[in-house]
């Protein structure tokens, strides 16, 4: 099972991401931000809150990706 090690934010809601089967790259929200609770991540300061947890990446309100769907749509580093 896949997990994601690592997260860190960059420009324009875009996440650095590393995945313990050894794959780092870019992953885009910005498809997402108009879509249900991933709204509320269109606020930069609440997108900064970002951390890992059960094995993906959450915010504080329970919006999550889990670490399949990262990799699914990482573009690599």
């Amino acid at each position: 099972m896949i997990k994601v090690k690592y997260v860190e934010v960059m420009d324009n809601h875009i996440l650095l991401v590393k995945l313990s089967n050894g794959k780092k790259g870019f992953f885009d929200v910005k498809p997402y931000l108009d879509k249900g609770i991933f709204t509320e991540l269109k606020d930069e300061n609440y997108f900064r809150s970002v951390k890992t947890g059960f094995g993906g990446i959450i915010w504080p309100h329970e919006q999550d990706f889990s670490a399949d769907t990262i990799d699914y749509e990482m573009q690599k580093n």
